[in-house]
């Protein structure tokens, strides 16, 4: 199934319940023994409501200090919060903010480790809501999503299924995560092998054996036809797509025209490293997303194809919706 968006001109705001007000508490620290420093979240949820749904979001990299780190993805984070879910928001080991040694296991982008958050933030939801009073019994720990940017999405991958061989012992790696049952890919990278640059192959080898072929649990992968990613790969925009195509259904795959790395801005507001700032593309990315992890967590809610009805008719396409 094949279907295009449409910009937001045309009236889309009753698709979608009134945004709500938001509370955000940060640092919540979680004692991490064995972690090179404690892991830092940031909470974000309706002020009201109960039985929320949660999102975790695995941040990227890039030129900015602080979009890699809890304090970024402002323009996902309130809209999700404003519209109904938690988001937890961890701090990675490969975050400029926290100065680390470069010589720390793992580094630079840690990619084992940025899993191994999620996974502990999974296991100690008692503990963010305990460190967050407003929050105590208001999160429904059965309706779990992970969304990741960029090397984020490299990290949520891994948690839907994704494998890989570790370069340093040659064994696979599987950190699946079935307390997720669902998921976004931003940007995210794709197979490795010969669509990697050189350079990549050879300083970040954990690239080249991705396997997409178990990545079962459902997924949007959202992808830019003008993200060609040059400094990690030759394959060009279709790259992105790559978690689509080469994984299991049930996936969707929305492809955003004259989109780049950045999606619009979805890291940020006003950053000045989004080479293709775009409010109305945020705005589709923000809905999009938001009604595909409200029915894949709740089966049966029409928030999906209501949003594909208000945003895939009509003459003035930002990007095509496809599925499988």
């Amino acid at each position: 199934m094949e279907r295009r968006l449409v910009s937001d001109s045309t009236d889309t705001a009753s698709t979608f319940n009134s945004p709500v007000p938001v509370l955000s508490v940060s640092p919540v620290v979680l004692p991490a023994p064995g972690r090179a420093v404690d892991l830092e979240l940031r909470v974000s949820a309706p002020v009201a409501g109960e039985d929320l749904p949660v999102i975790l979001l695995s941040h990227g990299q890039g030129y900015s200090n602080h979009l890699s780190s809890l304090n970024g993805y402002a323009p996902l984070v309130n809209f999700w919060a404003a519209h109904g879910f938690a988001v937890i928001q961890p701090t990675h080991l490969s975050s400029r903010t926290l100065n680390l040694d470069p010589n720390t296991p793992g580094a630079p982008l840690h990619w084992r480790s940025r899993a191994e958050d999620m996974r502990l933030v999974l296991d100690r939801f008692d503990a963010i809501e305990a460190a967050v009073p407003q929050l105590r019994g208001r999160l429904d720990h059965s309706r779990v999503a992970v969304a990741g940017h960029s090397m984020g999405g490299h990290t949520a991958s891994l948690l839907l299924g994704a494998r890989l061989t570790d370069p340093n012992d040659g064994t696979e790696v599987d950190l699946a995560d079935g307390r997720i049952t669902a998921g976004v890919l931003l940007a995210a990278p794709g197979r490795g092998g010969d669509a990697l640059t050189e350079s990549v192959a050879k300083n970040m080898s954990f690239f080249s054996t991705t396997d997409f072929s178990r990545m079962s649990t459902p997924a949007l992968v959202v992808a830019g036809d003008k993200d060609t990613s040059a400094h990690l790969t030759v394959a060009g925009p279709a790259w992105h797509a790559d978690p689509y195509f080469l994984a299991p259904g049930p996936k969707s795959l929305l492809t955003l025209f004259d989109a780049e790395h950045g999606l619009g801005g979805v890291s940020g507001y006003d950053v000045a490293e989004t080479t293709d700032e775009n409010p109305e593309r945020v705005s589709a990315v923000q809905r999009l997303t938001w009604a595909y992890l409200r029915t894949e967590l709740h089966p049966g809610d029409p928030a999906w194809q209501t949003a594909l009805d208000a945003l895939t008719t009509g003459p003035d396409a930002l990007g095509r919706i496809e599925s499988k």
